[in-house]
């Protein structure tokens, strides 16, 4: 069945409680596409950013990481935002800020500017995206719920394939002589459409909770102390090198740890004292749960590094265009959306070993990066290797949360997502800055893919060997 007749189906009101149930459907997946969107499509736009605004390498680290930053730090407490205020009510507030920021990252008139409002953006989308999945799981019933979700996982991966295409248009076209500012002004009609759509087509909340247990949900101790930490470790990293690694870049990765240690000593607490912590330590007890993070965190975090390094080498020594540039990037995601929906095809008893190798072909790509640094061979060849085997990710997530209890499915679920962003943080953050100080130092940013090319092979392998540990699961859908 088609994705039109599925939109159809729902919109008549089968399955949908709410008699508009496909129209909602797409105001819903709308706004989670445009959060997706802008995690990669800012990547095509970095270099002329860098030219226009005179932005140092650090600069352009932040532009990125500081969304991701806001989003994964957020993102669990964005979801028990919408269980205690209402999820209409944080999707709309979410879409809100969403908009405003990316007009105020488009109007921009500098880095410094651009970076604040990116994590501004990020916190939208923290608020904006957890909502679409509830509402689908309480407005849908049926078969139009597994529709919805299907959809969904389409939009999911649609949002990265299209990010990287439509980052290298909107550049090239260069609108009005916006250059790189339309990657971010782009989402401003779409975002006031769907704030004036979605009033009139989405269910309504109940009554918000106003209770001491509410407030206890959203776990504030923890999510400070969490974006305490992170940020301590991330800032240094990005700046430490333009800067000549000062002093209190070190003092500030120490502190980083003091922090994280506090984290968890908070998250204990909170469990202890009947709270709900942002990590519960019941859930990281589930079986295969750790090892599933730490695969998941090599997959994401060396693909996001991949993605910022690559794109100014094919923009640099390659002399690609924005659009060029952009383009070489989607087979590699349109294989790995195809790996992630189609391995259950695969014979039962192969479902185990899939992860490590995945893992084991990403690596082989990888090692390739330095090689074919030079051209000659088309890029994409590359990049389609690399997606095919970061393409067992969701397999990782079904392996591990199969073992997970009915009741803390959606803490695991959040925990293994911001696991995901947060690892394309500190991958940027890392293998960013030893690319462009190598890059620097050389004059060639060819030179810097060697480099990263044998980081991230390494980063792959540790993902293959970490992996192994996965194979003592059952086959994820089989009892």
């Amino acid at each position: 069945m088609t994705q039109t007749t599925d939109l159809r189906g729902a919109a008549s009101g089968r399955g949908s409680r709410n008699g508009s149930g496909g129209l909602a459907l797409a105001v819903i997946l709308l706004g989670q596409f445009m959060a997706i969107l802008d995690v990669n499509i800012v990547n095509v736009a970095l270099p002329t950013m860098r030219a226009d605004l005179h932005a140092s390498g650090a600069g352009l680290q932040l532009v990125v990481a500081g969304y991701i930053v806001a989003y994964a730090v957020l993102l669990i407490t964005g979801a028990r935002l919408g269980d205690i205020a209402g999820h209409r009510r944080m999707f709309h507030l979410g879409l809100a800020s969403f908009t405003v920021a990316s007009l105020a990252c488009g109007l921009a008139p500098g880095t410094g500017a651009v970076v604040v409002f990116r994590l501004l953006q990020g916190a939208g989308a923290a608020l904006l995206t957890p909502q679409v999945m509830s509402m689908i799981q309480r407005d849908f019933t049926g078969a139009a719920r597994m529709r919805a979700l299907g959809l969904y996982s389409v939009v999911i991966a649609g949002g990265v394939v299209v990010g990287q295409a439509a980052g290298g248009l909107l550049v090239s076209a260069d609108l009005f002589g916006a250059g790189w500012r339309t990657v971010f002004l782009v989402n401003v009609p779409i975002g006031v459409a769907l704030l004036i759509a979605g009033p009139r087509l989405l269910h309504r909340d109940g009554e918000p909770r106003r209770t001491a247990g509410a407030r206890a949900d959203l776990d504030l101790p923890g999510l400070l102390t969490l974006a305490a930490a992170v940020l301590l470790f991330v800032v240094p990293l990005i700046m430490g090198h333009e800067l000549g690694w000062p002093a209190w870049g070190w003092v500030s990765l120490a502190a980083s740890a003091v922090f994280m240690a506090a984290f968890a000593a908070v998250e204990r607490r909170v469990a202890t004292t009947g709270g709900r912590p942002l990590i519960s330590p019941r859930v990281l007890r589930a079986p295969l749960l750790v090892p599933a993070c730490v695969a998941l965190a090599l997959g994401p975090g060396s693909w996001g590094s991949f993605l910022f390094t690559t794109t100014l080498h094919l923009q640099g020594d390659l002399k690609m265009s924005p659009l060029q540039s952009g383009l070489a990037f989607v087979p590699s995601v349109t294989v790995f959306g195809l790996v992630g929906l189609n391995w259950r095809r695969l014979p039962a008893r192969w479902h185990r070993w899939l992860i490590p190798a995945g893992f084991a072909i990403a690596a082989a790509g990888y090692l390739f990066v330095g090689p074919l640094a030079g051209g000659g061979v088309p890029y994409e060849a590359l990049t389609v290797v690399i997606g095919i085997g970061l393409g067992v990710m969701p397999i990782i997530m079904t392996t591990a949360l199969q073992h997970v209890p009915a009741e803390d499915a959606a803490d695991a679920s959040g925990l293994l997502l911001t696991v995901m962003q947060l690892a394309q943080v500190i991958g940027i953050a890392t293998v960013g800055t030893v690319f462009l100080t190598l890059a620097e130092s050389s004059g060639s940013t060819r030179h810097a893919e060697y480099g990263t090319g044998w980081m991230l092979a390494g980063a792959a392998l540790v993902g293959a060997l970490s992996a192994l540990s996965l194979t003592r699961s059952r086959p994820p859908g089989r009892t």
